[in-house]
């Protein structure tokens, strides 16, 4: 009986051990889940279901630069990667004809409270090119929010596009500070949501009147989804990094995405 049960006992361990080597050889096999688990890098990537023609966002070195910038603002604010968009204004046959590209996360924000959204917004490289194809209007991207606004005018309308359209930062051809989506730009949301709301198109609000809008009295709004994305509007082709929300800010490397938290965040480090 002694016998047998230290054989068991033993084959147990190695079985633990063997299943704690591959946890930790294969994150990736760890089960997706969402509601605060926000340091997943292999979550993150192009939502395919809501990109459109053939564009670019991809995970790069860079850029550095423009020629005749030096110091901080040369390079990007985080590590040594960002990410980079590309996107075409004329090249599909759709109505209208421009591109559009999401990066982000369809995971690990799911069931998030809106409300708690604090702190939000990135840094951009824009170029003049940039500034010239949308000229007169903002050429930026975005930050989106897929939500379920969950508002007591509208309980039949359960998902929404929030929207943060940021300033022109006025600096171009090189790395903008910090951009601050609570503080600057404006807000707004898409479809039924943007109606109910009075923060539509083209009557976008602030983030403190879109943050009291979705807070009216009834279940709170959830998020979906969160990403950056460009278009469907004017080419643009550019970079970001530095995506914030909330104590992390997320570093975009050539090798992955980086969640930092709390004290791990060290701009331009």
């Amino acid at each position: 009986m002694n016998a047998r049960f230290s054989m068991s006992r033993k084959k147990a361990l190695l079985v633990t051990a063997l299943a704690t080597i591959v946890a930790a050889v294969l994150p990736g096999s760890a089960q997706a889940g969402g509601g605060g688990n926000h340091d997943q890098p292999n979550h993150w990537g192009v939502i395919t279901r809501n990109t459109i023609g053939s564009p670019v966002a991809e995970l790069r070195d860079g850029p550095y630069g423009s020629f005749g910038v030096k110091g901080r603002f040369a390079r990007p604010p985080y590590g040594q990667g960002s990410l980079g968009i590309e996107v075409a204004d004329k090249s599909t046959s759709l109505t209208p004809p421009s591109e559009v590209v999401d990066f982000g996360n369809e995971v690990d924000f799911y069931g998030d409270p809106v409300l708690g959204l604090k702190q939000l917004g990135f840094h951009v490289f824009q170029t003049s090119e940039n500034v010239s194809y949308g000229a007169p209007n903002t050429n930026m991207p975005n930050i989106r929010f897929e939500i379920n606004p969950n508002l007591t005018a509208a309980p039949t309308t359960t998902f929404a596009s929030m929207v943060w359209v940021p300033p022109s930062p006025l600096v171009v051809d090189q790395w903008s500070p910090y951009l601050d989506a609570t503080t600057t730009g404006t807000w707004f949301l898409t479809g039924n949501a943007g109606t109910v709301t009075g923060c539509g198109q083209p009557s976008h609000c602030s983030f403190q009147q879109l943050m009291t809008a979705l807070n009216d009295g009834g279940a709170k709004p959830i998020i979906y989804t969160v990403g950056v994305s460009k278009g469907r509007d004017f080419m643009w082709i550019g970079a970001v990094d530095g995506l914030r929300i909330n104590r992390c800010t997320y570093d975009f490397e050539r090798t992955g995405v980086k969640a930092l938290c709390g004290h791990d965040q060290h701009p331009w480090a």
